[in-house]
């Protein structure tokens, strides 16, 4: 998408993450008060993250802290208080069951008109995953234990298609993974940046920027 602002997170909550931190916050430009809205997977337990959220971005210059669970009644004035934030960060969790309800409350469709606007979206994970053209390699391959069950029986794996690369979180190297995802990349017209934990990629218009370690699998070769 044009001019979009877009930050994806592999995740580990890492001293390697405060670079990216940083360019979360750059991205919405010069300003006193900055708001963000935490959107986690489910409403359970979403306190506690949304606590370590306030905690962690309040750092980098964020001021005002909303949340949103999307898994629980979402009116069309929360829809209207969430596109209104600098910065949307969707959080970790089950890719499957995230998107279920992304589409659901309708925030699915809200979030594409937000960085069509000029919104900062970031992705941690499955949110990551989301803001790409589809969640297939959510649960691929099965045998990674950061791999999801689609326990929703989620049908559409249509993602936000805000990018044209599919993202792959908790990146660790090994003969097995590194040939699942090869094999992979053989079946997909996109290119799939792997990340470690720690590293992230941060999209700003036409420029592309991975920071941290990473891998780039596209056409059966491991980049």
């Amino acid at each position: 998408m044009k001019d979009c602002k877009l930050v994806f997170y592999s995740g580990g909550q890492l001293s390697k993450n405060q670079h990216i931190h940083k360019e979360l916050v750059r991205l919405v430009g010069n300003k006193k008060k900055i708001t963000m809205t935490y959107v986690p997977f489910c409403h359970d337990n979403h306190k506690i993250f949304f606590a370590r959220a306030i905690k962690r971005y309040a750092k980098f210059g964020v001021t005002d802290f909303h949340c949103l669970p999307v898994d629980i009644h979402v009116g069309p004035a929360k829809i209207k208080k969430l596109v209104k934030s600098d910065i949307i960060y969707l959080a970790g969790g089950n890719t499957y069951y995230f998107l279920k309800y992304l589409r659901k409350s309708k925030v699915f469709h809200s979030l594409r008109d937000y960085v069509k606007n000029g919104g900062v979206l970031g992705g941690l994970s499955a949110g990551g995953i989301i803001m790409s053209p589809h969640i297939e390699l959510a649960g691929y391959p099965s045998f990674d234990h950061h791999a999801d069950e689609n326990e929703v029986g989620l049908k559409r794996k249509g993602g936000l298609n805000l990018v044209n690369f599919e993202f792959y979180p908790h990146y660790t190297s090994s003969p097995r993974l590194d040939k699942a995802l090869k094999d992979y990349s053989l079946q997909s017209k996109y290119p799939i940046i792997a990340c470690h934990d720690g590293s992230g990629v941060v999209v700003e218009g036409k420029n592309r920027q991975i920071l941290g370690e990473f891998k780039i699998f596209h056409r059966g070769q491991k980049i």
